[in-house]
């Protein structure tokens, strides 16, 4: 619960709002039922498919269910790997 009108207090929520209002305004509902199946797939999707940078670039599901450390780990590896190779191509360019 934050202060009314403030949103440095209520931050999340009103860029929920924003990133909601931005995607499901860009069409025309003619019935109700059509607009609750777009927010429904709006919803799915801000919580199953978006990275959040707050979240170290997870999504909130992973979060959720324990899956954060070993993506970090993975992407860590793969970062580490990548490193090695750019450093032995760097070396074998500068000595030919």
């Amino acid at each position: 619960m934050g202060a009314p009108y403030h949103p440095m207090t209520q931050g999340k929520i009103e860029r929920y709002h924003r990133s909601m209002k931005n995607i499901v305004k860009l069409q025309n509902y003619y019935f109700p039922w059509e607009l609750e199946q777009e927010l429904s797939r709006f919803v799915g999707y801000y919580n199953n498919h978006l990275y959040y940078e707050s979240l170290n670039n997870v999504i909130p599901a992973d979060v959720y269910f324990g899956r954060r450390r070993e993506i970090l780990t993975k992407r860590d590896q793969i970062k580490r790997k990548t490193l090695a190779m750019r450093r032995k191509q760097n070396l074998r360019t500068r000595v030919a």
